[in-house]
């Protein structure tokens, strides 16, 4: 089979399994008013009205994806019913998002989440991209809102507010920063404005090569106010599930996704790759690779210290030891977008030999999806490890996890795979 047919095989089949993600969640996920969580063993709407601003969001973003996919007509008025549930019941008097909330609206908690406003910013640039009327214009407002409000002097994201925006705590995050990129890349893709690709780029440059200078480039979670890394934050709660202290497999392959799509727009490497400040494989980054070689570093790094054969660890030492040994999805999932994004780099530049390797893990990835999906098609949040005999775990209500990684690996697997068809000989 030829390279162009092997890649439309691929494309098929990765918009199949988008498609067939979105399935299960319609019609069943969408309640009179926004959207509810599906257990994973029997497909039952979680109980409860608590709705989290996060789980909106993705919501949105993966029907969305399914209308970019030309999914059925039900996509985009999935990801329209939920866009109303976000701007009527989650959007404040200030511009800001609350939190959680009622199915009525009523506010649970109001804080102003940095992590939460970037999903925010997601949803509308996927919904502009699907071409959903208002979603651009709200995508503007959105962009504003959160450079007034969560943009820090080093032009990053800083830390959750309380309703009033007085910021919680003296916290920087790289997830929230992490999210924030994915968003301003999703909105560049949806207007082709050069303002989002450069903040994309800029939080990129910050987390994934300056501040990575200095844990021989290995990505740190946690820093202060002031951007200094805070490697004792949550040091007594390991398995937290959204700051946990060590270094997480599945965040660096899902920056190697980012740094893919970054590479693909042309988006200017920063000098600091040309001088191997970032850490390489060998120490030392071929300047010529730019963000290309960057992402092969940190899918490399994902895939050399936390890969268990059935999922990634959900977080390490610096040395690689397992700190934490739950094999998250969502981790899962990234990887198997990082592997599709950068295959599609990796024929774009030539380099056969990486196209081969990084499809031989997309593959090895997807059997492994099995081992997390659940009886009624919706994947547990995670696996215990094998000496807590393997157990599956399901989200917890209200969640944040509407099947939006599976969904996100399946989208760019398809969407990097028709790239690729443009590439392949």
């Amino acid at each position: 089979m030829t390279g162009r047919r092997a890649a439309e095989r691929r494309a098929r089949t990765s918009r199949a399994r988008l498609l067939a993600t979105l399935r299960v969640q319609y019609p069943d996920a969408l309640a009179e008013r926004g959207y509810r969580l599906l257990h994973p063993e029997t497909g039952d709407r979680y109980t409860g009205e608590r709705r989290h601003l996060v789980a909106t969001c993705r919501s949105v973003a993966n029907f969305a994806a399914g209308a970019l996919a030309d999914g059925p007509d039900w996509c985009l008025e999935a990801a329209d019913h939920g866009l109303a549930f976000l701007r009527e019941a989650h959007e404040g008097d200030d511009g800001g998002y609350r939190l959680v909330v009622e199915a009525d609206g009523t506010p649970v908690d109001r804080t102003r989440s940095a992590y939460g406003h970037a999903f925010v910013l997601l949803a509308y640039a996927r919904a502009t991209a699907a071409g959903i009327d208002g979603a651009r214009e709200r995508l503007a407002a959105t962009h504003d809102l959160v450079d007034d409000r969560f943009r820090d002097e080093a032009g990053l994201l800083r830390s959750d507010c309380d309703a009033d925006w007085t910021e919680l705590e003296p916290y920087r995050g790289q997830n929230a920063n992490m999210h924030a990129c994915e968003a301003y890349i999703a909105a560049y893709e949806a207007t082709d404005e050069a303002t989002y690709l450069k903040r994309a780029r800029r939080i990129a440059e910050a987390i994934t090569v300056d501040l990575a200078a200095e844990t021989d480039g290995l990505l740190w979670e946690h820093y202060t106010a002031d951007w200094e890394h805070d490697f004792g934050y949550n040091a007594d709660e390991p398995r937290h599930q959204f700051r946990p202290p060590g270094y997480q497999p599945g965040h660096h392959a899902e920056w190697a996704k980012f740094l893919a799509l970054l590479d693909r727009y042309d988006a200017d490497a920063p000098s600091s790759i040309d001088e191997g400040a970032a850490g390489g494989r060998d120490g030392v980054t071929d300047p010529a690779d730019g963000w290309y070689g960057r992402a092969l570093e940190l899918f490399d790094a994902a895939v050399d210290r936390g890969w268990a054969e059935n999922g990634f660890v959900y977080t390490h030492r610096a040395d690689g030891s397992p700190l934490v040994e739950d094999r998250y999805g969502w981790a899962l999932a990234e990887g198997i977008g990082a592997a599709a994004a950068l295959t599609e780099r990796a024929v774009a530049r030539g380099d056969g030999e990486t196209a081969a390797r990084l499809r031989d893990w997309h593959r090895r990835l997807l059997v492994c999806t099995d081992l997390f999906r659940g009886p009624a098609g919706v994947w547990y949040e995670k696996r215990l490890p094998p000496d807590a005999d393997g157990d599956l775990v399901a989200p917890e209500p209200p969640g944040v996890e509407p099947d939006y990684h599976p969904a996100s690996a399946a989208f760019e697997s398809w969407r990097s795979a028709r790239a690729e068809t443009d590439d392949a000989p």
